[in-house]
């Protein structure tokens, strides 16, 4: 592994973060940021109970979370975060920059072993957990039946259905179906509009978050490092997650404990396929947030610290529960 860029300038995670460069099995190049808790360095209290692994959303990058590390950590865990592919400052696929792209959602499942094998090189505590949010959630949940080396899964706003009206659906399917096929699949999905969302809307009624701290400190680091920012998907972006998404909607939800928040204001993904799923899965606990908007772990304060408690009390548990049933 190669050491990689880390904006400590913008991410305001804890100290000692540092990131590296891997290269998954088809060549392309994806960055790690690593947070390792290390109470003799840091002063904090008690033994390091293992690590979190967050997989961001669609156009997120590591430093976005870099708050979030800081409060995990605070609560025993080293952490990680992930730059996909195609965002961040991981490799983009396209002339275009600012068009996320992906040429099979199964693709991610890539960046996933190539974090797993970098976590084992680099000796990070176990039992590792995993955090998935929105995109992160669709990724995270198919590696979950893909065997994650994890103890417990939790998610927030995940991608398990995106917000399409009526009569747009079988619009994008149809449009997302036919384009590739004339040689048109790379181009912005039709009736997106290709910006910068934290830069270029209003806080006012903004989709993301009610806390405007929070939507200032995202701004502050796009601003800062415009190259990790992200507009509107590709066409076949769009129809590959389409895809699956169906595809995991089918199947029986996954043997591994699971903890999901969700705002009541979603307005990006889905709410009927996150109570759909979370229905079904044995044991599984589904917490709604009133009001709240797509990013629990961003909202305000008293929210997302049940956030980072819950999650963390949910992780120790399932860990609690593994050890006892070895």
């Amino acid at each position: 592994m190669e050491a990689a860029p880390l904006f400590t300038d913008v991410a305001e995670g804890p100290d000692g973060g540092s990131a590296y460069w891997l290269i998954c099995a088809d060549g392309l190049r994806i960055r790690l940021g690593v947070w390792p808790r290390d109470p003799a360095q840091t002063g904090q209290q008690g033994a390091t109970k293992g690590t979190v692994l967050i997989f961001p959303g669609r156009t997120e990058y590591v430093e976005k979370y870099g708050r979030a590390a800081a409060e995990f950590q605070a609560r025993g865990y080293s952490v990680i975060a992930i730059d996909w592919r195609g965002q961040g400052i991981a490799q983009r696929m396209l002339d275009d920059p600012t068009i996320g792209h992906v040429q099979r959602f199964t693709d991610y499942q890539l960046d996933v072993q190539a974090v797993i094998a970098a976590l084992k090189e680099l000796d990070l505590p176990k039992p590792w957990h995993m955090i998935g949010h929105s995109m992160g959630g669709c990724i995270g949940l198919r590696a979950l039946y893909e065997g994650l080396p994890v103890k417990s899964a939790a998610f927030t706003a995940p991608m398990w259905g995106i917000i399409l009206s009526g009569p747009l659906r079988p619009v994008a399917w149809t449009l997302s179906t036919l384009l590739p096929i004339v040689q048109l699949g790379h181009i912005p999905s039709p009736g997106a509009k290709n910006s910068i969302y934290v830069l270029e809307e209003p806080f006012e009624d903004n989709t993301l978050t009610n806390d405007r701290e929070m939507w200032d400190y995202l701004g502050r680091q796009l601003r800062a490092h415009p190259e990790m920012s992200l507009g509107t998907p590709s066409v076949i972006w769009l129809n590959q997650a389409l895809r699956e998404m169906r595809t995991l909607a089918a199947k029986p939800a996954p043997d591994y404990p699971c903890l999901t928040y969700l705002g009541t204001n979603e307005r990006i993904v889905d709410p009927r396929r996150i109570h759909s799923r979370m229905g079904h899965w044995k044991g599984a606990q589904l917490e709604l947030f009133e009001d709240a908007e797509h990013e629990v772990m961003m909202e305000e304060p008293h929210l997302r610290n049940r956030v980072f408690d819950e999650t963390t009390a949910h992780f120790d548990a399932s860990a609690q529960a593994a050890l006892q049933s070895a």
